[in-house]
Order: C-alpha cells, then sequence, then structure tokens
C-alpha cells in the first residue's frame, strides 16, 4: 500500500468511525453528509468521492464494521482458550451484535430496510457461514461438537442459542448476569443431562 493508499484508507476509516457514532446515536434520516464530514473532519466532497451517497456510506459503514466483527472472532478462535471459552466469547459478541443491528432496523425505512436485508443475506452467505464452518471444525476435531452431527445443524444450534440468550440478555455485566450466561453456556454444551449421548 503506497502512501496514498494509506492517506484514503485512514480517511475512510475515520468516516466510517464518525457515521457510525452518528447513525448509532440518531438515526440515518436525521444524520446530514455535512455532519459526518465535521464529525470526520474531511470535506463533504470526500464523502462523496469516495461513497457516491449518504445510503452507500451507510451499506459500506456496516460492512466495515462487520469485518471488524469478524476479525475478532477470528482473534478468539485462534486463541489458546479452551473451546468452550472461545464458544462463549463469539456468543456474547453475537448478542452485542445483534442488538446493535436490531437498533439499525429498527430506526429504517422500508427502502433502507429492504437495501440492508439483501446487505446482511449477502455478507452472512460469503463472510458469515465460513467463519462458523471453521467455528465448528474445531468443535468437532476438539470433541465439543458431536462429530456426527451436520455443519448445518450445529450452526442452527448455536444459532439458537445465541438468539434465545440475546433476547433474555442485561446490558450490565453484573456478577449475576455473567453466572447466567455461564448456566447458558454449559447448557449449550452439556443439555438438560449429563449423560452420554449416543450416537445413531
Amino acid at each position: 500500500m503506497n502512501g496514498y493508499e494509506r492517506r484514503k484508507q485512514g480517511k475512510m476509516e475515520q468516516i466510517f468511525h464518525a457515521a457510525f457514532e452518528l447513525f448509532n446515536n440518531y438515526g440515518f434520516q436525521k444524520v446530514s453528509v455535512n455532519e459526518i464530514a465535521q464529525e470526520a473532519r474531511v470535506s463533504p466532497m470526500t464523502i462523496y468521492n469516495y461513497f457516491g451517497t449518504k445510503e452507500q456510506l451507510y451499506i459500506e459503514m456496516l460492512i466495515n464494521w462487520m469485518d471488524k466483527q469478524l476479525e475478532q472472532y477470528e482473534t478468539i478462535l485462534q486463541s489458546d482458550q479452551p473451546f468452550p471459552d472461545k464458544t462463549k466469547e463469539i456468543m456474547l459478541g453475537e448478542i452485542r451484535s445483534l442488538n446493535i443491528m436490531a437498533d439499525e432496523f429498527l430506526r429504517s425505512s422500508a427502502t433502507e430496510l429492504s437495501e440492508l436485508m439483501v446487505t446482511m443475506e449477502r455478507y452472512s452467505e460469503d463472510k458469515v457461514m465460513p467463519f462458523f464452518m471453521r467455528f465448528v471444525a474445531l468443535g468437532k476435531q476438539e470433541g465439543y461438537i458431536h462429530a456426527h452431527l451436520t455443519d448445518e445443524m450445529a450452526i442452527i444450534y448455536f444459532t439458537m442459542f445465541k438468539n434465545e440468550l440475546s433476547r433474555n440478555w442485561e446490558a450490565s455485566q453484573t456478577e449475576a448476569s455473567t453466572h447466567h450466561v455461564d448456566q447458558w453456556i454449559d447448557l449449550f454444551f452439556n443439555g438438560l443431562s449429563r449423560s452420554t449421548v449416543s450416537k445413531q
């Protein structure tokens, strides 16, 4: 990456950060390109040159944010932590992401919502699913996920727990809520019984 590309990437990161903060606080409709430019310390023309429209900036900002989430998950997955601890961290990260995305969807108009859905579906297929396939493969390799389960069923199981935990999530990181999450993770791996599940 040459000097120009580094400067451009640096400006884009400033814009993404400013746009995320403003959109997250006030919603897409109430934030102008001028306000984003002022917060990012760039000119409005720079934003139009890089993204074309506020709508395109919004989509690319979300993709940038989701890429960073996945990078964190990759770091967790490649760490030396036990697989259950990795699962807990990734699941908690997904819960926080779900809560943020839920706010984004609630603030969006019907047209924006349609575009968001298309973007999310494409992103899930291209990037999220390959990551979770690696997650399942590691779980099987280390003996925490039954080898006879299909990858699809293992991912459905993870998603089911993640969604239900998200529905009951308390934002405050108190000792009680942490214990609550630990119980969910224990249930995720062991079910209601400690007995070994027989393979078909």
